[in-house]
């Protein structure tokens, strides 16, 4: 069994006011120094033998777990 990580992230032009609203919010906790946040989703794929892990997980993250209109994502093998 192979466990793929699949990271979504709105793309760079998109407005991500979730992050927008945590990084106002971390100089309150002492978190000074930083200066913006872009919030995302992170999906760990468990894929059994005889395929390719990464083109599996790479298909479903552009079928279902990313939107292609305001989302990029990345593929990799868990550590």
């Amino acid at each position: 069994m192979t466990r793929v990580v699949v990271d979504v992230m709105p793309k760079p032009e998109i407005l991500d006011p979730q992050g927008q609203a945590i990084a106002r919010a971390l100089p309150d906790l002492g978190f000074d120094n930083v200066r913006s946040v872009r919030q995302g989703k992170r999906f760990e794929i468990e894929v059994g033998e005889g395929g390719d892990a990464l083109d599996v997980a790479r298909r479903a993250a552009e079928a279902m777990l990313a939107n292609p209109v305001i989302e990029d994502f990345s593929v990799h093998l868990a550590d």
